[in-house]
């Protein structure tokens, strides 16, 4: 599970137009980390048909994939997600959530119909994501795939419920950072040397217009993080190059 790779599609015309401001990303990231993992990618978009497809599309390409994706799952016309899912991830219409139809109806009754017992029409095969403010669920195909409302209130308590049941708790990362007052291309040579199972990655920045650079690097081995930390430390003190290991 180390290597999954997490996408989080946030869809919103709103959000784009700054009639309402995005709260999915910075938790999905806290709660992500308390399990010892990271985003892959993350996107915002518009209600768009062909874009919300395209993205879909490239989620379900790539076989280490796992998706949170948020809105649009209501029953007004602009809710495109559940009809997109279907097409995108099952090749398949809609069909009717019998459980999820029922929720609705014990809900609003007579005024579930003819609009919002649209909602229980989801992908064919999809699993329920408990809704703790209405009752009203989100949904996930393949244990992999996760639909949640753009409300956040709501979307959030989904996404930990599934974080918790289908993300098992991951090694630790062993990251180590220094802040050196050069630019990053000193340390070009270093970086190349490191193997694919090491992060690394650079920050350039200028301090009193000069330019600094913070380089990490991690990976799940302690002593392997370590070795190639050191180098760079070594770098920089056969080179006079003023350095500050952060914590």
């Amino acid at each position: 599970m180390t290597d999954i790779h997490i996408y989080a599609i946030i869809i919103g015309s709103e959000i784009l137009n700054g009639r309402r401001t995005d709260k999915h990303f910075d938790f999905i990231k806290h709660a992500l980390a308390k399990r010892g993992y990271s985003l892959y990618c993350v996107e915002i978009i518009k209600d768009d048909k062909a874009l919300i497809s395209s993205s879909f599309q490239r989620v379900l390409a790539d076989e280490k994939s796992m998706l949170f994706c948020f809105g649009g799952i209501g029953s007004t016309p602009d809710d495109l997600t559940r009809a997109i899912a279907a097409d995108v991830f099952t090749n398949k219409p809609l069909v009717r959530h019998k459980q999820f139809a029922r929720d609705v109806i014990a809900r609003f009754g007579e005024a579930s119909f003819p609009n919002r017992i649209e909602m229980s029409d989801l992908p064919e095969g999809a699993s329920l994501l408990k809704n703790p403010v209405n009752n009203m669920s989100g949904f996930y195909l393949d244990d992999r795939f996760f639909f949640t409302p753009g409300f956040p209130e709501m979307a959030h308590t989904m996404v930990e419920e599934a974080i918790t049941r289908f993300l098992p708790q991951n090694r630790a990362l062993y990251r180590q950072t220094f802040l050196a007052k050069c630019s990053e291309e000193r340390f070009i040579a270093l970086m190349k040397a490191i193997p694919k199972d090491v992060e690394c990655s650079s920050l350039p920045m200028f301090v009193n217009e000069k330019a600094n650079v913070e380089m990490s690097v991690a990976s799940y081995d302690e002593q392997l993080t370590q070795t190639y930390f050191q180098r760079f430390i070594d770098f920089m003190q056969e080179n006079d190059i003023a350095f500050e290991v952060q914590s």
